[in-house]
């Protein structure tokens, strides 16, 4: 007979991440993901981009491997990347991290957040706060940590979230407040009263709080501020991110966090266990990277903005109410009228027909949300807009189908 452990099913089950009879529940994104493929769909459900980054970055990786660098890396990361994330971290944020203490190199954003959780989680009487629509990996690894998941939803139409509904949401359980910002999947980013309301939640109720900055220079309008750039927050917050969506690079897995050093330590000790060490010939890359100059980060956010354009013009022919996004890789769009137009429930529904009647993939919100949310974002579907301009015009041209 199969056996799961206990703490860790009842957990996932609660998180609608095993079934009743224990077997995993297949992603809507490996489900949307097959569905592109065998109809040949534009797959704009995932998140990853289809074209390289810098030419400086892939050579340095190139030349690293020729060179050697093949073998086990430190345990922290090599010496020059953590100098690079300190660096970068004082150079657009005014933080001063000691990279020998303060840095540690990850398998990516999500082993970073995986290995918090894990370290920082006592028990299951601990809360973690998140925000919702959240990135799917959150509830895996607070499952995985024991701990429950308490939802803060975001409203539109800027996707912001109440603060009365903040504040109902953090109490004396509360160990960790996540905040991902910019925000996926709904391309918000938060306002400074938000930002407030977190440390001061934060520091009456003695919580960490975790931050997963991976979409940080995709900011369309102003400059991203960390949490932990602020005075009053910084000795309680571990900033996460990673190169993947900053240079194109999302299969490398080389992420990141940055804190005070008792946290990394903390996180630290777990993250030995998991991978170990990851990425040697593409952490000095990431380095490289780091220090480009700054006209690449307005370029690359530029670029991304402009591409959220094209796409939100095309979802609009379509008969889509787009909500603009402020940053990241997404466009959330309002599927109410072509549900109508084709007779459909919902996005979940419309999203297992685009591919066949438009040819193109996307994914619902629901799929980032709890239960008792669900009904708030029925209609509403998430495109990616990290392509090719050719990719997302001809995607466009498909869409444009479903208003005929």
């Amino acid at each position: 007979m199969r056996h799961i452990p206990g703490a860790w099913s009842r957990a996932a089950r609660g998180a609608g991440l095993l079934a009743p009879d224990g077997t995993a529940v297949a992603t809507i994104f490996a489900e949307m993901s097959a569905l592109a493929v065998s109809t040949g769909a534009i797959n704009l459900g995932q998140g990853f981009p289809d074209e390289d980054g810098p030419a400086v970055v892939l050579e340095t990786a190139r030349e690293a491997i020729a060179a050697g660098a093949n073998q086990y890396p430190p345990g922290r990361g090599i010496p020059d990347l953590r100098a690079a994330i300190a660096e970068h971290q004082e150079r657009f944020y005014g933080m001063v991290l000691d990279p020998e203490r303060e840095v540690l190199v990850t398998a990516g954003a999500t082993e970073a957040l995986a290995a918090t959780l894990l370290a920082l989680i006592d028990g299951p009487e601990d809360e973690v706060v998140v925000f919702e629509p959240y990135y799917d990996a959150y509830a895996a690894c607070v499952a995985l940590a024991g701990a429950r998941l308490v939802a803060v939803p975001l409203r539109r139409p800027d996707f912001q979230p109440d603060l009365d509904d903040l504040r109902r949401a953090v109490g004396p359980r509360t160990r960790l407040i996540l905040v991902n910002d910019p925000h996926n999947p709904t391309g918000a980013v938060f306002a400074p009263e938000v930002l407030d309301e977190v440390v001061r939640l934060a520091e009456r109720h003695d919580a960490v709080i975790v931050t997963d900055e991976v979409y940080e220079h995709l900011v369309f309008d102003g400059a991203h501020t960390p949490i932990a750039a602020r005075e009053d927050a910084r000795s309680r917050t571990l900033t996460i991110s990673s190169g993947g969506k900053t240079f194109s690079a999302t299969g490398w897995k080389i992420g990141w966090v940055s804190g005070p050093a008792d946290l990394v330590d903390a996180v630290l000790a777990v993250k030995q266990w998991l991978t170990y060490v990851n990425g040697g010939p593409f952490q000095p890359a990431i380095a490289v990277g780091l220090r480009l100059g700054d006209e690449f980060f307005r370029d690359m956010a530029a670029a991304m903005r402009a591409k959220h354009d094209l796409l939100g013009a095309g979802l609009r022919t379509a008969g889509f109410d787009v909500i603009p996004p402020r940053g990241g890789y997404f466009t959330v769009a309002d599927s109410s009228r072509v549900c109508d137009r084709l007779g459909v429930a919902d996005a979940d529904a419309l999203c297992r027909i685009l591919p066949e009647r438009a040819g193109v993939a996307a994914i619902p919100l629901t799929a980032f949300v709890t239960a008792e949310h669900r009904a708030e974002y029925a209609t509403l579907v998430r495109f990616a807009a990290c392509k090719r301009v050719d990719v997302i015009e001809e995607a466009s041209g498909r869409l444009a189908a479903l208003a005929g």
